[in-house]
């Protein structure tokens, strides 16, 4: 049996193609893939050629918000049957490095990512995983609302180092998926005041309907000065950096109260990024950077089931997997009010 497959084989360019499929070897499962959510990491690798200082080695398969139907399991699988839905975990660990036996999964010696370069992602029509990276879903959530749940769980994974405590405020630069569910969790946590800084004006009402209390355009004033006029000067406790460009991280810096938290989200395109750094300093900020998520994915998935609506709304647009290229354009550009794309297959 063959499969579609959607591989990105230069920077900004797909094609289609057919790759075979083999039956699910011992202890895996074998997978529809109904649904598979655009991440920002996907845009780099289609726009950048890399991500971070990854670079894409091509043809590659990216992809890693998955949601689908069970369709067979190999030997030594128990609890799934054909026709049950699923969301799909894309990380792959060893469990035996220092880090995996110390409960810290995301930074794994030896991890594979599943749309990574040598790691075919989702963005095709059947997969083999295996059985312990599945995560049941309930009937009731629908397979393109479950695809939330991969971002959501890196979203909550950043909360605990935002540690937003009583009555504090926080900012949020970039409104894009992951910045507007950072928006979601922050007003759920008791945040007192959420600002969203965002240049594109479709994502700034999305912002809006997440909750935020207020919204900055950067391309028309100063965020970090704006932030700092309405806090009388003060700054927020925490600030998280979910758009990783145009300076944002030297705005948090500025926009952050002294002793305060900046929390680094998105991934810069850049290698070396320019730090202003006495600010810094003479605040005392601590800076955390995220690396995925870690043991939060079921917390994601109820948190996401219980506030279905709030979350479901970021989804704006769907297409086809034979349409990728195009819905890869779309996100780019952010054109036609793009929040969150999903690919049907």
């Amino acid at each position: 049996m063959n499969a579609r497959v959607a591989e990105l084989c230069a920077q900004r360019q797909f094609r289609m193609a057919e790759a075979p499929l083999r039956d699910p070897g011992p202890g895996e499962v074998q997978v529809r893939i109904d649904a598979v959510g655009i991440c920002g990491s996907d845009l780099h690798a289609y726009a950048e050629g890399g991500v971070g200082d990854t670079p894409c080695v091509y043809p590659m398969v990216l992809g890693h918000e998955p949601a689908g139907t069970i369709v067979g399991a190999g030997a030594g699988v128990a609890g799934w049957t054909a026709g049950d839905h699923a969301a799909f975990e894309p990380a792959i660990y060893c469990y035996h490095c220092e880090f995996c036996r110390t409960g810290r999964h995301n930074v794994c010696a030896n991890i594979r990512f599943m749309s990574m370069p040598g790691e075919p992602g989702f963005f095709r029509d059947y997969a083999n995983i295996p059985a312990g990276n599945l995560i049941g879903i309930p009937p009731s959530l629908a397979l393109r609302d479950a695809t939330i749940i991969e971002p959501l769980a890196v979203v909550l994974h950043s909360m605990k180092f935002v540690a937003l405590g009583l009555s504090e405020t926080a900012v949020v630069f970039g409104a894009g998926p992951i910045g507007l569910m950072t928006v979601i969790c922050l007003k759920l946590a008791g945040a007192a005041r959420v600002w969203a800084v965002e240049p594109v004006a479709e994502r700034r009402e999305l912002a809006r309907q997440a909750g935020a209390d207020a919204v900055i355009d950067p391309s028309a004033t100063d965020p970090s000065r704006e932030i700092q006029r309405d806090t009388g000067g003060r700054g927020v406790d925490v600030t998280i950096d979910c758009a990783a460009s145009g300076g944002s991280l030297d705005h948090c810096i500025r926009a952050t109260r002294r002793a305060g938290r900046v929390v680094l989200t998105g991934i810069h395109a850049e290698t070396y990024v320019p730090l202003e750094v006495s600010p810094l300093r003479r605040k005392e900020l601590a800076i955390y950077s995220v690396r995925r998520s870690n043991h939060e994915v079921e917390a994601a998935r109820d948190l996401l089931v219980e506030n279905l609506p709030r979350f479901a709304a970021m989804i704006t647009h769907t297409r086809p997997l034979h349409r990728i290229a195009e819905a890869f354009h779309q996100v780019e550009h952010r054109a036609d009010g793009v929040g969150k794309l999903v690919i049907l297959p």
